[in-house]
């Protein structure tokens, strides 16, 4: 008997509205920082300029993953197309750990070899770039950032707006001591917050495409928990993963015992996995167990009076040739009674 998830509703339109906007300021930002960086001889500017590049093509990519996302399941894409979001995010963060190399490389070149930098155009433009930075990152905040493609994009714009901060600190110091090291040194605190975050997502992304369980949910105490509901004798191949960011689901063989109602079972496990775990996307594949096996003793001991019935010889369950990870039995209560008897 199966138990199957409910919907699922698509990103806001405004969603999409706050990324363009956003868009629009980065694009437009961008072309005026990586000209005036050039004629100032500024490697923190230029590299701010090519951040915000990243920051533009993030956004973009952000738009383009949130409309394949609303697409409705078709064909062999029985989930739609939600994961496209986590592409988006894994290339974000990726992208972020590649430009922080560059900008090591080339950071640490103009430590050696300090070019003359002009102070006062770098401060001036860092100064303004702290302020579209901040109108951006308003506007992406103000989109749904529970997706970690969302997330991929405003961590851009949020690196940006710290480095500019950087960038505006080394200009003031060029310009008031002449030490044109502070330009790379700026740099080079870019390219760290660079590593941070893009390491960051492509950790977060990695692990959605492991199937890792959330964060927030440890399938062992989930395991036990499920076990431990009334009529319920054995929970085994449990299985819980996130489609994409912000929408976990669930799946598990359940084995009620002989005198349990298998639907009733079924009714408040879901019950448990909505109120307690905030698990809507379920299926439940749940069976009565064979014979009339008492209640277990323990987690993975005997049953009292003989074998147990629901498990083969090598101790797998029969329902299943091949079960996954481990099987949860509950746990008796004191004087032998089964939780829920």
């Amino acid at each position: 008997m199966g138990a199957q998830g409910h919907g699922h509703g698509v990103r806001a339109e405004a969603d999409r509205r706050w990324l363009g906007l956003a868009l629009g300021l980065i694009v437009a930002f961008m072309v005026v920082e990586f000209v005036v960086g050039l004629l100032a001889g500024s490697l923190a500017l230029i590299t701010d300029s090519a951040h915000m590049l990243t920051d533009a093509a993030s956004i973009a990519l952000a738009l383009v993953a949130l409309r394949l996302a609303a697409r409705p399941a078709r064909g062999g894409y029985t989930y739609g197309l939600p994961r496209a979001e986590i592409l988006s995010a894994q290339a974000n963060g990726i992208t972020l750990l590649l430009l922080a190399v560059w900008f090591v490389y080339e950071g640490i070149q103009r430590l050696l070899t300090p070019p003359q930098v002009a102070g006062l155009a770098v401060l001036v433009t860092a100064l303004v770039g702290i302020v579209v930075n901040l109108a951006a990152s308003w506007c992406i905040s103000r989109a749904d950032r529970s997706s970690l493609n969302v997330e991929g994009a405003f961590q851009h714009i949020l690196n940006d707006l710290f480095a500019f901060i950087a960038t505006a600190v080394a200009g003031l110091v060029v310009l008031l001591t002449g030490f044109d090291r502070a330009d790379a040194i700026a740099a080079l605190l870019v390219a760290g917050l660079m590593v941070r975050a893009g390491w960051g997502l492509v950790r977060e992304s990695g692990r959605i495409f492991l199937e890792a369980a959330p964060r927030d949910v440890d399938p062992e105490a989930l395991g036990g928990r499920l076990a431990e509901v009334p009529g319920v004798a054995e929970v085994h191949d449990l299985h819980v993963w996130e489609i994409t960011s912000g929408r976990p689901a669930l799946s598990a063989h359940v084995l009620a015992r002989p005198e349990a109602d298998c639907h009733e079972v079924r009714r408040v496990i879901e019950r448990v996995l909505h109120d307690e775990h905030g698990l809507d996307h379920t299926t439940l594949q749940v069976d009565h167990r064979d014979g009339d096996a008492p209640a277990g003793s323990g987690d993975s001991g005997p049953w009292p009076g003989g074998e147990d019935p629901a498990r083969s010889e090598d101790g797998r369950a029969p329902h299943c040739a091949d079960p996954h990870g481990p099987v949860h039995l509950p746990r008796s209560r004191p004087g032998g009674e089964p939780p829920g008897a």
